[in-house]
């Protein structure tokens, strides 16, 4: 991180210090305490953790280059743990402590069981582990384990083999044989030709779906655009989506609650484009005209659950057309909030900024290491980053998301470049290279455009080709505070912490490098933005603005 994790360092050194449990660390007696601390050159004040990569299990990575947690401190040993899930065959205290090499006391103690214990199938279990210093690391020694071969396969049977009847009556057997099975054949084509005529002639009259036995598998329903001729098969249709519906823990609506809930899409209802408000049993809903497969976001958005990202709770088919019921969020989109085109008298403080853009970059983060396999948003804008009513963040508009797996565990391509300009990184646009640096980029652009108060559009039309190269002034600068009047929103009347702003225009800064492998994790991100807010929060100066802040923003 450079310059960045230099200057966090400076400013959360004091919390960092707060926080540093010295009771379970290797390194507690480095430190000396009696109103000062001593020996700081022996240790660093938060471990630095080598080997973080090997825990992104999509990372193809496979070099030993990075092996874990640096050994720099005075003892040489320390007492870890690991995280087991209880499957068949090691289920018990005994089981898991052999296949681990643990002590079966500590492992029974620690998960409060009995040593006798049986864990219950995907059970979570601490296992106890010693850790000492390898050459420059804590880690704890693998062991190998020996698989028995397979037993051979028993040996063939000992029977004799039966006496071969006449010639002559083993010919006539080919003979009635072969009939049978030509006679078979034909019955058989006869029955398939009459099947296929009538399904055929019944399927020009009703809409074709294509639905998977097996409700994990992947979410595709393709209805005809074509109208359906009665009411009758209207009825059986919505049943069978209605079915569909319910095995993914959605609800099905039907068009006319749709039509009730937004006053029959009239323009009062309408937010923007086709996204209209509804009111459904009470509580207000965003209901979204989808056209074309939204199969790909409807089994996405099904599967995930965080809030930061946008919840879906029902769906509608009507007439070729999908109808997205999402929840409501009472500030709108986050455009409406940073780029002042107007005197809506809509303003966001430092704080609410920082905090803004940690929620974005947790949703993201979400995606990126917790979903399997991993996925990425890849239409990262601040149209796409939905307030509710107390400014918190949430991820919308899924429709382009997908998987960044590639064949072989490598990065995926594309020759398909769909998204906004201006967020779009240089790799993808240039290579089709499908990653999640994707959306550090274009988080990176959003981060400016939050900070600015200005769209990504207004910097590519200046002399900068890069947008790296914006923030390079500010970024070289000795102190940075000069670029800073120029860059920062000037809605923010310079009521924002210079030195924090300093760290946030440095992340950008690497969000935007033109190498993705040059760029952070969201993690990485996550944490950064973490400390940012907290000392953003002890400073505060925005809390006496007397900014007026309304809470019946657009969707």
């Amino acid at each position: 991180m450079g310059n960045l994790g230099l200057a966090e360092m400076q400013i959360a050194l004091a919390s960092r210090f707060a926080s540093f449990d010295l009771e379970s660390s290797p390194h507690r007696s480095a430190f000396q305490w009696g109103g000062t601390i001593f020996a700081l050159s022996l240790i660093q004040a938060q471990q630095p953790y080598a080997g973080k990569k090997t825990t992104d299990c999509a990372n193809p990575d496979t070099s030993d280059s990075v092996l874990g947690y640096t050994c720099n401190g005075l003892n040489r040993t320390c007492q870890s743990y690991l995280v087991f899930r209880s499957q068949p065959s090691y289920n018990t205290v005994t089981s898991i402590s052999n296949l681990l090499s643990a002590d079966p006391t500590q492992v029974a103690e620690i998960n409060e069981v009995p040593e006798a214990a049986s864990f219950e199938t995907n059970q979570l279990v601490i296992v106890p582990v010693n850790c000492s210093c390898s050459g420059d690391f804590y880690q704890n020694p693998p062991s190998k384990i020996t698989v028995p071969p397979p037993p051979p396969p028993p040996p063939p049977s000992s029977s004799l083999t039966p006496p071969s009847p006449p010639s002559g009556s083993s010919n006539r057997t080919w003979v009635y044989v072969l009939a049978g099975v030509l006679g078979g054949a034909a019955v058989l084509l006869i029955v398939g030709v009459v099947i296929f005529c009538v399904f055929f002639r019944k399927s020009r009259k009703n809409p074709i779906l294509v639905v998977s036995s097996n409700p994990s598998e992947s979410f595709e329903a393709i209805a005809k655009k074509k109208k359906l001729q009665d009411e009758s098969q209207s009825l059986d249709f919505l049943d069978s989506m209605s079915s569909i519906a319910q095995s993914l823990n959605l609800k099905m609506y039907k068009f006319e609650e749709l039509q009730v809930a937004t006053d029959n899409f009239s323009s009062s209802s309408q937010i923007k484009g086709s996204v209209y408000r509804g009111v459904i049993q009470g509580d207000f809903a965003a209901i979204k005209k989808g056209n074309g497969d939204v199969s790909k976001e409807i089994e996405l958005l099904n599967k995930v659950n965080h809030s930061n990202l946008i919840r879906l709770s029902g769906v509608c088919f009507h007439d070729g057309h999908w109808y997205l019921v999402y929840e409501y969020a009472a500030n709108g989109a986050l455009s409406d909030w940073i780029f002042h085109s107007d005197n809506s008298g809509k303003f966001l403080s430092w704080k609410q900024r920082i905090q803004i853009a940690l929620d974005v970059a947790t949703g993201l983060n979400y995606l990126h290491s917790f979903t399997n396999p991993p996925h990425i948003h890849k239409d990262l804008k601040s149209s796409n980053v939905l307030l509710d009513g107390d400014f918190r963040a949430k991820l919308a508009n899924f429709a382009l998301a997908r998987s960044t797996e590639g064949e072989e565990g490598q990065f995926a391509l594309t020759r398909h470049i769909v998204g906004t300009k201006g967020y779009m990184a240089p790799e993808y646009l240039e290579n089709g290279l499908v990653s999640t640096k994707l959306d550090v980029y274009a988080f990176g652009v959003l981060l400016l455009e939050i900070v600015t108060g200005k769209e990504a559009s207004a910097f590519y039309g200046e002399e900068y080709m890069n947008l790296s190269e914006i923030l390079n002034k500010v970024v070289q600068e000795k102190d940075g505070k000069e670029g800073l009047k120029q860059l920062i929103d000037p809605f923010l009347l310079e009521n924002y912490p210079s030195e924090l702003v300093i760290i946030v225009i440095n992340l950008i800064h690497t969000c935007l490098k033109k190498d993705p492998t040059a760029r952070p994790a969201m993690d990485e991100i996550v944490r950064s933005l973490s400390r940012i807010l907290t000392t953003s929060s002890a400073f505060d100066s925005s809390s006496n603005m007397s900014w007026s802040q309304a809470s019946t923003g657009s969707y």
